[in-house]
């Protein structure tokens, strides 16, 4: 169309846009890119030497294109990466991927973005990483949610056929989530119920933590493999362990000690939540090790609210949310001592016994100290 700007003209306008966050000069020195790839890498349990590979990956140019997805979602997995510092948005977008389609992010709009989509899956066909965010309509032809004119379903597919690794990230695009939820009048289906036969990282969480899906990018895209995954498609390097073996509230759930109501005393003195309902213990996520917001302790139990279980397709969104969760791994004292040890009990009659001996002993020795005190010689019974 005449007096359309073209594809180099789109992304020259989308980087001018974005520079804004980065520095005041525009500029980042190779020290803190570094930086920035060590923090990332060790945000999700990564060496520090693994953070200079990705940087130098990305200075010879094996940035990933990165083609991202929005269907039935809140864009709150996309607000959530657009707050973290190590590495910032800028960062991000600029030195370590090429984010070639993100509406939510994108200068252009309309047909010009769809034009974008399509040039840069063409561009980087079998190597581009697709990314989804929010659920798929399925019910009636995926009529539900349209962009374009075509179906998400449609349009997921079609992405999906090119695409080198496929990541869902958030719990609507990983299992379906809140536009899942009974009786799902849409149909919603999460991305790897939708795409049967293809290999899909999922990055659940209501929203997801970002560095899990940094960590996994930066992997698929300075080594080309994709991480450790589990039954359900999460990397186990963030969903291996449940919340509850590393909430810092543990403590308190093996000495017994628990909020019975929201306000209550032991709820002011951060004792453990799970008579509130907290489903930490069935809960695969490393929230309580890496937080939100780049914010010491900006997660639901760090500010005083049972884990609602979002990473989990069994409970987000279908459990009662104060519903007592199941203990998933067996608790103490079955396997270490607690942190009270049991005690054995002395009876009321044993207690006499030796009360009445250790009076005797003692009386005997004041008499013997005595008649010593007066210069006489003890008895024969009593020496």
């Amino acid at each position: 169309m005449s007096g359309q700007p073209g594809s180099k003209e789109r992304v020259e306008t989308m980087n001018q846009f974005i520079p804004n966050l980065r520095a005041a000069d525009g500029s980042l020195d190779r020290r803190d890119f570094l930086k920035a790839c060590t923090l990332a890498a060790a945000a999700v349990g990564l060496p520090a030497s693994m953070g200079a590979r990705m940087a130098q990956a990305a200075e010879n140019g094996k940035k990933p294109s990165v083609i991202w997805l929005s269907f039935q979602e809140c864009t709150g997995c996309t607000e959530s990466l657009l707050r973290t510092d190590h590495p910032g948005l800028a960062e991000l977008i600029l030195d370590l991927i090429s984010l070639d389609y993100h509406e939510t992010l994108f200068a252009p709009s309309g047909h010009l973005a769809e034009e974008a989509r399509m040039q840069a899956m063409e561009a980087h066909a079998g190597k581009y990483i697709l990314v989804v965010e929010g659920a798929i309509p399925t019910k009636d032809g995926g009529i539900y949610c349209m962009i374009g004119g075509r179906t998400a379903l449609e349009i997921v597919k079609e992405a999906a056929e090119r695409a080198g690794a496929i990541i869902a990230i958030g719990s609507c695009a990983s299992f379906g989530g809140l536009p899942a939820a009974e009786p799902n009048p849409t149909g919603a289906k999460g991305a790897p119920q939708v795409l049967e036969g293809k290999t899909v990282v999922t990055i659940p969480g209501c929203p997801a933590n970002p560095y899990n899906f940094l960590g996994t990018v930066l992997q698929y895209a300075t080594f080309g493999t994709l991480p450790a995954l589990d039954d359900k498609g999460r990397p186990m390097f963030a969903y291996g362990r449940t919340i509850h073996e590393h909430c810092p509230r543990r403590p308190h759930f093996d000495a017994g000690r628990f909020a019975e109501q929201f306000g209550d005393e032991g709820h002011r003195q951060g004792w453990c939540l799970y008579k509130l309902g907290c489903k930490g213990p069935e809960t695969h996520a490393n929230c309580s090790t890496l937080h939100f917001g780049e914010v010491v302790g900006a997660w639901p139990i760090g500010i005083g609210h049972p884990c609602f279980g979002c990473t989990e397709q069994k409970l987000a969104f279908r459990a009662p949310l104060h519903s007592l969760a199941e203990i998933e791994r067996p608790t103490p004292p079955d396997t270490y001592p607690g942190i009270e040890a049991d005690h054995g009990g002395v009876s009321a009659v044993a207690t006499g016994v030796g009360g009445l001996v250790v009076g005797a002993l003692a009386g005997a020795g004041y008499a013997a100290s005595k008649k010593l005190g007066d210069g006489e010689e003890p008895g024969e019974g009593e020496k």
